[in-house]
């Protein structure tokens, strides 16, 4: 995997990338600038990384990043496996991977868990807006069971709630944050960005058009009325001063290997421990009973083993190793065991 915070600073123009596409105050936006902003503040090699995405609102979000970085866009609900290949391939390169609530939590689901429990080593990010805001506004999987379309049709369905599902599938780095957070967010993605194995964020990210209104559980006056943090937090970068402005004991430093501190500070005295999976689910679902949503950081385990060091791969990636046509003696020869 490619490492970040090396001497060599790029200038953030390069992290930004083309004029976004999406409407007028669209959540997704939001995410973009944070991504950005992550990005060039851990001095990030943009030629080292890869962007992915499906099919959707939320797949066009890697064209507004990082212009220099080759990126792919996968048929719907395709990312995960198009993310695995590329680290069997090239497993130097950091993946940044931007899907959305229908491409992972309806077609792309099957992919989601399996690359979760793979541990590809990646960020993988779901712009959730409950809705297909390409197509008019449908409900997806993640909506809101009662939640109201702005055509007054209820969804009578139960919501898949995707960071309890990556937290049961295996996901060392889940966390759920909200695009109008930027300080939460940018410290989430920062720290994404150095987990060596799968990073996910469930992103909410209100459809202005589609599901900003009243009845909709993922509007922005829904989200800000209703958002519980798990925690306050802020990240610090290596060659940053550490000022942290808690007493002892109500907050946590959380060192990573390149040198940077990810800081949690308690909330009305509640104690949380982001390293207990099963404490983070009972959270979450007690949030979800009192009509709360639950953002922050759930759980984190830096002590992993990603997928190609599980299959004990080569560390020259497969793409730059020489591979030779085998000759037809050799071909009849390996044939011969399987008459």
């Amino acid at each position: 995997m490619s490492d970040i915070n090396k001497s060599t600073s790029w200038p953030k123009d390069w992290y930004q990338g083309s004029k976004s596409t999406l409407c007028v105050g669209c959540g997704h936006d939001s995410i973009t600038t944070q991504i950005i902003n992550a990005l060039y503040k851990s001095k990030v090699n943009p030629f080292e990384v890869a962007k992915l995405s499906g099919i959707g609102c939320s797949s066009k979000t890697p064209t507004y990043f990082l212009s220099k970085s080759h990126g792919f866009n996968s048929i719907h609900g395709r990312m995960a496996p198009l993310a695995t290949g590329v680290h069997l391939a090239q497993r130097h390169l950091k993946l940044i991977g931007v899907s959305g609530d229908g491409d992972t939590a309806s077609i792309g689901l099957g992919g989601f868990l399996h690359l979760l429990r793979r541990n590809v080593p990646m960020v993988y990010i779901v712009e959730n807006n409950g809705v297909y805001g390409l197509t008019k506004g449908q409900f997806s999987a993640t909506a809101d069971s009662g939640s109201n379309l702005k055509s007054g049709s209820t969804n009578p369905f139960k919501t898949i709630d995707l960071c309890s599902m990556a937290l049961q599938a295996g996901c060392d780095f889940v966390a759920r944050s909200f695009s109008g957070d930027a300080k939460q967010l940018q410290a989430l993605l920062s720290a994404a960005l150095r987990h060596p194995g799968t990073a996910f964020i469930d992103i909410l990210s209100p459809c202005v058009t589609f599901a900003n209104h009243d009845g909709s559980t993922k509007s922005f006056s829904y989200i800000k009325e209703h958002n519980l943090h798990l925690q306050e937090m802020g990240f610090i970068q290596p060659q940053e001063e550490v000022k942290i402005d808690y007493e002892e004991g109500q907050s946590t430093e959380v060192k990573l290997h390149d040198g940077s501190i990810l800081w949690l500070a308690k909330i009305d005295s509640k104690v949380f421990s982001a390293n207990d999976r099963t404490e983070a689910l009972i959270q979450i679902r007690s949030a979800e009973e009192k009509g709360q949503i639950l953002t922050g950081l759930f759980y984190m385990n830096s002590e992993t083993q990603y997928l190609a060091e599980s299959l004990n791969l080569s560390q020259q990636p497969l793409a730059s190793q020489k591979l030779e046509v085998p000759s037809q003696a050799t071909l009849d020869r390996l044939l011969e065991e399987f008459y």
